[in-house]
């Protein structure tokens, strides 16, 4: 049984103008360099941001843990973790209770990078020029298109 497809709307489907994924990948990369300026005055990368605004909230957690909530794996995270460690911010040691687990834990130095960098949302949030409820309404949907895709 042969199926017919319009030749029409399968061409429509490939342009790049009707994907998803694109405006997403474009403005990832953007939002990321829009962050670069803020992020370069503290000597930090945006995945180090990441890695910091979780242990701000955590104070500690585990390589598994961080990768987890990043969406990164370890040979991502532990280069980066290791640089963090080489300027102080963090340290790394063994779980005691499981020798396999590496805890990773704010240092005072990166305690102290949480009020350098307080006001990076707020500058970021003016770049936007977006609402508060158009950027809350934007978050839900690509909290939720990555609970679909994770």
């Amino acid at each position: 049984m042969s199926t017919s497809t319009n030749p029409q709307v399968e061409t429509d489907l490939l342009k790049l103008e009707n994907q998803l994924c694109f405006p997403l990948y474009a403005a990832s990369r953007m939002l990321t360099k829009a962050y670069q300026p803020l992020l370069l005055a503290l000597d930090l990368t945006y995945p180090q941001y990441l890695v910091f605004m979780l242990l701000w909230e955590h104070e500690q957690l585990t390589v598994k843990a961080l990768g987890e909530k990043l969406l990164l794996d370890s040979g991502t995270l532990t280069p980066l973790l290791k640089r963090m460690e080489q300027k102080q911010w963090v340290s790394r040691r063994r779980d005691p209770e499981d020798e396999r687990s590496v805890i990773i834990e704010l240092t005072p130095a990166g305690r102290a990078m949480q009020a350098q960098a307080r006001h990076i949302p707020e500058q970021l949030l003016e770049k936007l020029a977006m609402s508060p409820v158009e950027i809350s309404a934007l978050r839900t949907q690509l909290t939720h298109l990555l609970a679909q895709l994770t």
